[in-house]
């Protein structure tokens, strides 16, 4: 089975889910989180774990856009790319990991 596609918010890059990180808000807020599991209700927003695709997304406020919400702080969505777009760890492993945001 083919894995679906989404669309990176900083680059405008096509690939596959898999690949890239999923951002949902926290309901009744505009706190963003990342959804490592990928199941939180809600938008999503994805980027890749890239240090560009991630400054391009705060740079433009697209994730806020993208989740459809007023008010997201990019300090807050920047801090939570941070670790996420270490390029040592922007492995495609991170993906499989579980826990919560």
């Amino acid at each position: 089975m083919d894995q679906p596609v989404r669309t990176c918010v900083g680059c405008r890059r096509r690939s596959s889910q898999s690949e890239l990180i999923r951002l949902v808000a926290r309901p009744g807020t505009v706190e963003v989180l990342v959804d490592r599991r990928r199941s939180l209700p809600g938008r999503g927003a994805y980027v890749h774990p890239d240090p560009a695709c991630t400054e391009l997304a705060v740079r433009r406020r697209a994730i806020g856009r993208a989740l459809r919400l007023e008010g997201v702080d990019p300090n807050q969505v920047s801090d939570l790319l941070a670790p996420l777009a270490d390029p040592q760890r922007a492995s495609p492993t991170w993906s499989g990991s579980g826990g919560s945001a």
